[in-house]
Order: structure tokens, then sequence, then C-alpha cells
């Protein structure tokens, strides 16, 4: 008699989308809700407003080294705090309160981008900052819901359709945005500036309404017993002895730490390469927002993969594809070989991200997601930090942006190196045998 097929494998694509709930369709709005700042502030508009506006009398390479500056306190900032808030979310019924919270802060301080004005660079800085530092830990909360919200089998699924919605959102809201800047006078607007600063409200307005899906449509997880609270210091520490204790959690982490490494550092580095190489900014907008639209039906795609071989086997094919992301960035001389670069990785981003967070979630004891999550975010922070300051290093030691970039090849071989070595059913159940955790799909 044939053994039935495993939980997240074959069965999965049987049954129905799990956005065919309202929780789940609820959850998964956020990442809708909070993309559309990421694109528009983080990548697209705010960084060129800093350096032509806020900053515009100051020297080009000092404002890039206070911006560089303000993006890694921010990042920092997240990664210390990440791990006391995730022993809180877990000791109280606090995940949805923490992330409202984190997110009306980085919405409050997007609008208040809008009344940045030329020389204003300390003040558009500071709240870039709280931005970012917003949105970087509402996400320790709500990626913690994803295995409440999901059901046996959904946890791949789910976590892709997020990141499907976080691309469509995003990309639409960045594009409206593009056409506020660049064609100010079609929306009544007097000029470009006029434009940026109706941007930078219409991203807060955004990611607050549609964040509040989430707030009322997805329920509070239960709190472990009161007789086992610590304060949230001690469970910090005592959760880090535990992540240790899953093996196979804890190696995934290292994995993730180092392909991530790879990824943040094409991410952040893309633009800044293509400059260097003479490749138009406006092209470079366009392919940006070319990555939005592609990176849909790719992230439900890679989903459907994961439930046929499993979402190892879907990242590992992923950072097959970065590698060679790798050698097209080494060999890129014009527009359509960065076209080609985008596109390859609209293919796998969104994939390899989903399928990251829901292999992690699928290893972790439920009742301890915060905490556990805490750790999946400050891994992700320094990714960011030090992806781009080991680019920085080796373009010191080589004189060549090119062979940098061909070395980012070297997180990907690396990280996946190690992914080889997670036995995911055995951190499964090692998972499930947590006293105050049920199995995890």
């Amino acid at each position: 008699m044939p053994a039935p097929p495993r939980p997240g494998r074959v069965l999965a694509l049987s049954r129905p989308s799990p956005l065919s709930r309202p929780d789940a369709r609820a959850w998964a709005l956020y990442d809708w809700a909070n993309s559309a700042y990421v694109t528009t502030v983080i990548t697209a508009v705010f960084p060129v407003y800093f350096s032509a506006v806020a900053a515009g009398g100051m020297a080009p390479q000092a404002a890039t080294q206070r911006f560089a500056l303000a993006t890694t306190a921010a990042l920092l900032g997240v990664a210390l705090l990440a791990p006391v808030l995730g022993a809180l979310a877990d000791l109280y019924p606090w995940k949805k309160r923490l992330l409202a919270g984190f997110m009306l802060t980085g919405a409050v301080a997007t609008a208040l981008l809008a009344t940045v004005g030329p020389g204003d660079w300390q003040r558009g800085l500071v709240l870039f900052v709280i931005g970012n530092v917003g949105c970087y830990g509402s996400f320790v909360f709500y990626d913690a819901l994803l295995p409440h919200v999901a059901r046996d089998g959904e946890l791949d699924r789910l976590s892709s359709a997020g990141y499907a919605l976080g691309y469509l959102g995003g990309g639409l809201l960045l594009a409206l945005n593009l056409a506020f800047i660049t064609m100010p006078g079609w929306f009544g607007l007097a000029d470009a500036g006029a434009g940026t600063r109706l941007a930078f409200l219409s991203v807060a307005v955004w990611w607050a309404g549609f964040s509040i899906p989430l707030l009322r449509r997805v329920a509070e997880p239960p709190v472990r017993p009161r007789g086992v609270r610590r304060g949230p210091w001690a469970q910090f520490r005592a959760t880090l002895r535990e992540l240790v204790g899953h093996r196979d959690a804890a190696l995934f982490l290292l994995a993730f730490l180092i392909y991530n490494d790879g990824i943040v550092t094409i991410i952040r580095m893309a633009t800044l390469y293509g400059a260097e190489v003479g490749i138009d900014r406006g092209l470079m907008i366009g392919a940006i927002l070319m990555v939005q639209f592609v990176g849909i039906p790719f992230a439900f795609l890679f989903g459907r993969v994961a439930g046929r071989v499993g979402a190892r086997k879907a990242i590992l094919v992923t950072l097959g594809v970065y590698c060679v992301i790798a050698l097209v960035g080494y060999r890129m001389t014009t527009a359509t070989h960065f076209y080609l670069l985008a596109f390859l990785v609209a293919t796998v981003q969104g994939g390899c991200q989903a399928l990251s967070r829901s292999l992690f979630a699928s290893m972790i004891p439920a009742a301890r997601s915060a905490e556990f999550f805490s750790f999946f975010a400050v891994a992700e922070k320094c990714a960011a930090v030090l992806g781009p300051a080991t680019f920085a290093v080796a373009v010191a030691l080589t004189g060549s942006s090119r062979v940098a970039v061909l070395a980012v090849a070297l997180f990907f071989i690396a990280g996946a190196q190690i992914l080889l070595r997670v036995d995911v059913e055995r951190g499964r159940a090692r998972a499930a045998e947590h006293p105050d955790t049920p199995p995890v799909a």
C-alpha cells in the first residue's frame, strides 16, 4: 500500500487556495500593505528625494554616506529590539498590538516625510529611520502569525501568496507614485516636488488602511500557560538556548543568514552598480517596476513547486538561479543585460524569501513563534548590513565592482551547502515535541 503524501507536498496541490479563507486573506494582505513602503520609500523615491532635495546642498558623497549610516542604524535597531519584543509577544497576547504599534509608527513617520523640504536632511533621516524600524519591526510579528493562520499543508502556499500580493500592491502604488512625480500636471499638482510629497502621503494611507483586515480578522494566538512565564530578558536567553537545541531550525537559520547576504547585496547594490556601468536611471526604475509584476506569478509558482518537491529543494533551485544572476551581473554592459538580470531576480526573489519564511515556520514551536521569528529577523537585518559591507570590502580589495558582483555567488554556494545538511522532517518532528505547541504544517 503506498505511503500517504507528506504534509505540505503533493497533497497540498489538491487543496483549495488558502486565500479562500478570510483570515488567511487578511494575513496575506499585510504584505500588500507593507510592500508599498518598501518599493516607494526605501527603494525608488526617498533615496532620490534625499540626495536631490533634502541634502541638495551637500556633497553627493557625504549625502550617500549619511543615508547609508541611517539605513544601518535602522536595521541594527530592529535587530536589537526584535528578540526582546518577540519574547514579550509570546508571553502576552500582544502580537497584533505590537504589529499595529510598529505599523502606525512607520505610517506616521512616512506621512511626515511630506513635510521635509530643501536642507531638512537631519529631519528627513530621522523620519526615514523611524519608518524603517516601523516597517521591519512589524514584520517580526506578521511572520510570527503565519504558523497560527496556516492550516495543515498551507505554510508554503500562504507565505508565497503573501509575497505575491506584496509584489502586486507595491508595484501598483509605485507606478501611481511615479506618475505623480513624472506627470504632476495630469493630477493637478504644481511640480514633481508636490508629486513626491503626495507619494509619501499615499504610502502612509495605503500601509495603514490595508493593515486593518489583519487587525480585525486574524485571531490573536493563545499564549503559553502562566506557570512557565519568565521576564523578557530571561525568556530571550532561554529561547536562544532552545533554538540551538532545535538543530535543524538553527542550521537553516545559519544557511539563511549566509545566502540572504547575497540576496540583499544584489537588491541593494543593483541600481548603484547599474549607474556605475552607465545604465540610465529611468531604465533602472522601469526594471524595478518589471520585477514587481513579473515576480507575482513566480511567487505563486514556487509555492506550488514546494508542494510538489518540498520547500528546501525549491530554495536550492532559487540559489542556483542566483548564481547565474551573479554571472550576468559580472558580464553586464548594457541596459538589455540589466533587464535580463532584473527578470531573473523577479523569477526567484519572492519564491526564495517566501519559502525561507515558511520552511523556518515549519521547524519551530508555534507557541514560541514570535520569539523564534525574532531571531529570523535578526538574521535578515544582519544580512542587510553584512552583505553590502562585504561587497564594499571586495571592491576595495580587487578594485573592481565586477569581481565583487561575481563574488556574491559565494554566498549562495555556501548557503546551499549548509541548507543541504538540514533535515526538514527531523526539524518538524522536533518542533512538534514542544509541550505548548500543536504540530506545525
